[in-house]
């Protein structure tokens, strides 16, 4: 049975002690002092702090004991098996992180003249080439920092589009299956959208009937993951492309799932307009816990006019950031993107290749039905929506039956994962499935590791029977047990940050 290191840690601001120093800075030499003068008045009055920054004072063994003993207390996918479905949490290689810790792009800086950082627009404009090439995209824009800002930036693009066109005012609508993501109405929503729903069919994909009865001269674009939700592919795609583009609306590529496709099938030749690419998962950028990300966003020729600035070119000589686009919507994040995210990904198709990529979708989607096929065999679970038909990248059991029989619901279950030594898999996600868990094993998952997720999902599943008080009570064995998820999420409770948690503590105190 898995133990994680659990350390009676106290935040690092209580540990400080008055006058302790971790470096101490060397004096600086008398010709700097005269060549820069007063070094305050050089700093903006109304931008000078009127008193020190409350900050704890360690010496260095300090500091370093404190978040070693930190990351004892973690799980990532560098410790075990991490099968969060949807989220691709595949190992990322350790050249990427080699590669993007070069002094070469640490000390790069984005005001820079362009002449000065050739190589770093080389990779970067190259990028943009392979992933429009993997998607079947026209272009690719790098500047969104994550999946769901890639998804507000496709939203915006169909806003501006249908604008151009003199259609913005009837073009109102965006449809979202009812297995998508929430970021999909949540993005429409954003950018000033009404958001319509369509169900989805015996199979689990998009119910035709009900999608030809939504559409509209209303209609301003359909978002689709495929394969969606519950790893199934959307067999009827060209149709779908055709009811929505006959109806003059836009097809948008929610790219979550794109890891199975690599090299195998392109967004843009199943009819998509837009794409977006969260290569934190599909080209492996450490990611979770809100960051880092990156969301790059193909779009079809038509649609390329309007991408944000800066645009990547090259004249065959020289790299430059081109912000002559009279049709862009402008800039939606500072600078270029999340450069060490993006050239991790650039590193990882690099190394990989054609041949690289073909095998990680292959291996993605033999790992997935391996683990399918397993886990069907455990009793208390069942896989809805046509159980006979393989899956892409992931799949969804429903825990239903098991609660129905021992009261011991999905989200006991991956709790009490954790004290088996893996990572719960995704839960109560499709919103279709009832007490769902989504699972993701990515093509990184030997398997014997394998091998061990079901095994221990098939004791957790006896133990709801013989013991469901140890279910219903997990996690037992992990540095902190099970969390007050209300008070975790509520915003009179939830604390970002210890300034955030000490004024709370502190109004909780005085009344």
């Amino acid at each position: 049975m898995f133990r994680q290191a659990s350390w009676n840690e106290q935040v690092i601001f209580n540990l400080g002690r008055k006058g302790r120093r971790g470096h101490l800075l060397s004096e600086v030499e008398e010709e700097v002092k005269q060549a820069v003068g007063d070094a305050e008045a050089l700093i903006p009055k109304n931008m000078r702090r009127k008193s020190a920054p409350d900050l704890p004072e360690l010496s260095e063994v300090e500091v370093i004991r404190h978040f070693i003993r930190l990351s004892e207390m973690n799980y990532g996918v560098d410790s075990g098996f991490y099968p969060l479905g949807s989220c691709t949490m595949k190992y990322n290689p350790k050249i990427n992180e080699f590669l993007t810790h070069s002094p070469k792009l640490e000390m790069l800086h984005p005001y820079q003249d362009e002449t000065t950082v050739q190589g770093i627009l080389e990779a970067l404009y190259k990028l943009e080439r392979w992933l429009a090439e993997l998607t079947g995209m026209h272009e690719v824009c790098l500047q969104p920092a994550a999946g769901a800002h890639g998804e507000f930036l496709g939203t915006i693009l169909m806003r501006d589009y249908f604008k151009a066109s003199g259609e913005q005012a009837r073009r109102t609508e965006i449809i979202v299956p009812d297995s998508a993501h929430g970021t999909n109405p949540a993005s429409a929503a954003m950018a000033g959208f009404n958001v319509v729903v369509v169900p989805s069919d015996d199979s689990g994909c998009v119910n035709l009937g009900a999608l030809k009865a939504a559409v509209s001269e209303r209609t301003a674009g359909l978002m689709l993951t495929n394969p969606n939700t519950l790893g199934v592919f959307e067999n009827n795609i060209d149709e779908i492309a055709r009811i929505i583009h006959d109806a003059g609306g836009l097809l948008y590529y929610d790219g979550a799932n794109l890891n199975p496709l690599l090299c195998k099938a392109r967004p843009g030749d199943m009819g998509f307009d837009i794409v977006h690419i969260n290569v934190h998962k599909t080209f492996s950028t450490p990611h979770g816990g809100g960051g880092p990300g990156a969301g790059p966003v193909g779009v079809s020729d038509k649609l390329a006019k309007f991408l944000p600035v800066p645009r990547i070119v090259f004249d065959g000589k020289m790299y430059r950031l081109d912000y002559e686009r009279p049709h862009s919507i402008g800039k939606i994040r500072g600078f270029y993107g999340n450069v060490a995210v993006l050239l991790r990904a650039y590193a990882y198709i690099l190394s990989l290749g054609v041949e690289g990529l073909t095998e990680v979708a292959e291996v993605s989607v033999l790992n997935a039905n391996y683990l399918m096929r397993k886990l069907e065999k455990v009793k208390g679970l069942t896989l809805p929506y046509d159980g006979d038909q393989p899956r892409k990248h992931e799949c969804v059991f429903s825990a239903k039956p098991l609660k129905s029989e021992t009261g011991v619901a999905a989200v006991d279950i991956a709790k009490r994962l954790l004290d088996y030594g893996v990572h719960a898999p995704t839960m109560y996600f499709p919103l279709i499935v009832e007490e769902a868990l989504m699972i993701e094993p990515t093509e990184t998952a030997e398997k014997e590791e394998i091998d061990r997720f079901v095994d221990s999902l098939r004791m957790v599943c006896e133990e709801a029977r013989s013991n469901p008080k140890i279910v219903t009570g997990a996690p037992h064995n992990t540095a902190v047990t099970r969390l007050d998820e209300v008070k975790a999420s509520h915003p009179k409770t939830m604390a970002l940050s210890w300034k955030m948690h000490q004024k709370k503590r502190q109004e909780r105190e005085s009344g």
